[in-house]
């Protein structure tokens, strides 16, 4: 399952935002269900951000949202994006990579 979430981020709080989400990622990577994340960076928007999170099952993911380690960052967060976040969930039809990726 793979879960696509956005957000727009205030300008005086990205580093803290990247610095938190960042170490969040590192942690998930830990749990049981975890397959891979993208953090992306808006091109045209450089305030926007974009997760895209693979999990095994939404149940997986759903575990990780009551983890320590992602409630704690949860506060370091809080107050840093300029609104309300959009995910949306997809299951996965296809997944190519170039050897190496």
């Amino acid at each position: 399952m793979t879960i696509v979430t956005r957000f727009m981020l205030r300008e005086e709080g990205v580093e803290q935002w990247d610095r938190a989400m960042h170490a969040r990622v590192e942690a998930a990577r830990e749990k049981s269900g975890w397959i891979s994340a993208q953090l992306l960076k808006g091109v045209d928007e450089p305030l926007e951000r974009a997760i895209v999170g693979v999990w095994e099952t939404r149940e997986d993911w759903s575990a990780w949202h009551h983890d320590e380690a992602f409630r704690s960052t949860r506060e370091q967060l809080a107050g840093l994006e300029a609104g309300p976040m959009d995910s949306t969930w997809f299951e996965v039809v296809q997944n190519t990579a170039t050897e190496g990726d």
